[in-house]
């Protein structure tokens, strides 16, 4: 069963428009778990231009699932991510005015940095995924560096899933298979939509978590929230 995370950094964004508590994000948040998402996942940025991080704090006794906080591992966001425990934290290579993820870690280059962080997460019990391309020996690399999972950035396959389906997704399964023999589990996001999930889900063998947001809250726009977590769901029945 590969589980569905909802994003809901574009539902903080709306809110924050008007500068009130509409739509109420954490009302949001209990609502999409009870229409079936199996996971809230937020990505606090340093400017909060959509997830605040008092917004993160007023969350973690509300999601009953699986909470998953992503970011860069700033002095900040390891001091909140240590304080709120989550069950998951996804560490991205984000600079703080980049406007979305666009890459995955080098983890070799980072090896140091990125084994302190872990070690950090490990001894409060929380698990650790690394945001990763599909490069293999990049993924043994988040294995070695201590990482519980890592989550494939998947624009590259959304990118080129029209063209060639098969094509577009084959990197992805093999790095799915390089990460489940080096012991890690696999996450996967970014441009995943109800177009290409289907196809994406059931070609890797070994994935464990889709988080979605931009196009879970757009699709909301027409079907409604509770239509498009159904249908997001299907996508991943296998």
């Amino acid at each position: 069963m590969t589980n569905l995370s909802i994003n809901i950094n574009k539902v903080a964004t709306l809110r924050n428009a008007r500068g009130e508590n509409n739509p109420d994000v954490q009302q949001f948040a209990i609502d999409c778990e009870r229409m079936g998402a199996q996971g809230i996942t937020v990505h606090p940025r340093p400017d909060e231009r959509h997830i605040r991080y008092d917004d993160v704090f007023k969350l973690r006794p509300l999601v009953k699932t699986e909470f998953n906080i992503e970011g860069y591992p700033t002095d900040r966001f390891m001091d909140l991510v240590l304080k709120v425990k989550p069950e998951q934290v996804t560490l991205v290579p984000d600079g703080p005015h980049d406007l979305t993820s666009s890459a995955g870690w080098d983890v070799e280059a980072n090896f140091d940095f990125l084994n302190d962080v872990i070690e950090r997460l490990n001894e409060a019990g929380i698990r650790s995924s690394i945001f990763v391309g599909t490069d293999a020996d990049n993924i043994r690399a988040a294995a070695r560096v201590g990482a519980d999972r890592v989550e494939l950035y998947t624009k590259p396959y959304a990118d080129n899933y029209a063209s060639d389906p098969a094509a577009a997704v084959a990197p992805f399964v093999e790095a799915s298979r390089a990460a489940h023999n080096a012991g890690l589990g696999v996450n996967a996001g970014h441009d995943l939509n109800l177009d290409n999930l289907r196809y994406f889900a059931q070609a890797l063998p070994y994935l464990n978590e889709v988080s979605i947001g931009h196009a879970v809250i757009s699709d909301a726009l027409y079907l409604g929230i509770e239509a498009t977590i159904k249908a997001y769901r299907e996508c991943l029945a296998r």
